[in-house]
């Protein structure tokens, strides 16, 4: 399986059921999407827990009263199909509402940065 599309199923599906904590098995590339994601106000809380074998990443969900920051996660590239794009064809999420998580030569960034930079990339994930 897609260990990236498992953890933004397994984030769908406790913000589907109102959870206050996720954990997930850590990796750098899953950490640092989770990063971003709490840097652009997304996720209340990342950290990484555990040593050696049994690390995690423990993410606190942000809700805005009862409904979720998070209202659609979509996962662009597939195993089977990675999806690359210049930076001039980075076009907004949702007019502008949501953002893009776009793997550079320079690291992870969303896609307003990799804009700025003027750099293109694979295209990870879409939020909103």
């Amino acid at each position: 399986m897609d260990p990236i599309a498992d953890m933004f199923t397994t984030i769908r599906n406790a913000l589907s059921v109102d959870h206050k904590t996720v954990r997930i098995p850590f990796s750098k590339f899953k950490y640092e999407i989770a990063k971003i994601l709490e840097r652009e106000g997304f996720l209340e809380k990342v950290e990484r827990k555990g040593k050696k074998v049994k690390k995690m990443i423990e993410i606190t969900l942000k809700y805005k009263g009862k409904i979720p920051a998070i209202l659609g996660l979509r996962k662009v590239s597939k195993q089977g199909q990675q999806i690359y794009s210049g930076f001039r064809n980075l076009t907004p999420v949702k007019s502008g509402y949501g953002l893009a998580i776009v793997s550079t030569s320079k690291g992870l960034m969303t896609d307003k940065e990799a804009k700025k930079k003027k750099i293109g990339g694979e295209l990870i994930c879409e939020i909103w």
